[in-house]
């Protein structure tokens, strides 16, 4: 699983209806997209909202972002009239969090 964050930096008169036009934007992107395991828009008035999605695999996030997916943001049209910034865009995966800590943490938690 790929974990996709798109960072919108927005101009803070113009937040709230940024969100509402990423909202109806991204509705309907399961539909679109079956590689699509899930998303969400996350905010951080009054200028950076998040939008959040995670995808089965590479071949899945190419689909939906083009073979350039590693470093080029999807762009909405009118979308850059919202923004102060260029859109930035990270990927993660995920680790398993109960192998390590109990391999490296074998003593209790102190109270």
């Amino acid at each position: 699983m790929i974990t996709r964050v798109s960072e919108a930096r927005v101009r803070p008169e113009r937040f709230e209806a940024f969100r509402d036009y990423i909202v109806s934007a991204v509705r309907e992107f399961p539909a679109r997209y079956p590689g699509l395991l899930s998303h969400e828009v996350l905010l951080s008035p009054p200028a950076s909202l998040l939008y959040v999605s995670r995808w089965r695999g590479e071949k899945d996030l190419a689909d939906y972002a083009g073979e350039d997916w590693r470093d080029q943001p999807v762009v909405l049209p009118g979308e850059d009239e919202y923004l102060t910034a260029p859109l930035r865009v990270r990927h993660f995966t995920a680790t398993s969090l109960s192998d390590s800590f109990s391999d490296s943490f074998s003593g209790s938690l102190p109270d």
